[in-house]
């Protein structure tokens, strides 16, 4: 019988990235116990320290750490101020579209940090959020990141209204945030002329 778990268990380990699920897991139900946070604009922090598994061969946590810690905390924001479960409700599904971050100083090991996601503001087809990993050491900010979260199958302004039970008037984008929208409809663009796709529709 133990053979038998501790085989299913080593298939698991060598097929799936548990610690992801099980994490996720945690997220979910560590978001579901906190209060609401009502203000979809709010700053939200949560915290995390370097670990071993997140060192790299240098030492400071690896670069792909950070993209993974953001998941987590974009995830938990969305729990807490309503979009993850409005989404769903409306059969919408939000999915990463584009993001890019910039390192300023490494993580050591057994550094404490806070990651604080904001949304900074919305179009017809996604949310656009920032990200900074803040050393709790000086209070320094280690890395910040852009994402675009694209919603399928509905809009952000629907759901937005749909959280808010009212119309929801989005800011005005930062300078930073409209030079990487920029940056990313001038990418794609390049990509399709590559590809022959702006052809192929005309």
């Amino acid at each position: 019988m133990w053979l038998l778990v501790l085989g299913v268990l080593l298939l698991l380990f060598c097929n799936l990235d548990v610690w992801y699920f099980l994490r996720g897991a945690q997220v979910f139900f560590e978001a579901l116990l906190q209060p609401c946070v009502p203000d979809i604009l709010a700053e939200q922090i949560v915290g995390g320290v370097v670990l071993p598994h997140d060192l790299d061969y240098m030492g400071h946590m690896n670069n792909s750490r950070y993209l993974r810690e953001c998941d987590f905390a974009r995830f938990h924001h969305y729990m807490r101020n309503g979009l993850f479960l409005t989404s769903r409700r409306l059969g919408a599904t939000l999915v990463v579209g584009a993001s890019t971050i910039r390192y300023r100083r490494s993580l050591a090991f057994r550094e404490a940090f806070e990651i604080r996601t904001k949304v900074l503001g919305w179009d017809d087809k996604a949310f656009y959020l920032e990200q900074r990993f803040v050393s709790k050491k000086d209070g320094f900010v280690s890395a910040v990141m852009l994402c675009r979260q694209n919603v399928v199958r509905s809009s952000p302004q629907t759901i937005m209204e749909a959280v808010c039970k009212h119309k929801v008037e989005c800011p005005e984008f930062p300078e930073d945030l409209k030079h990487w929208i920029s940056f990313i409809s001038a990418s794609s663009q390049a990509l399709r002329a590559e590809s022959g796709l702006d052809e192929k529709n005309k």
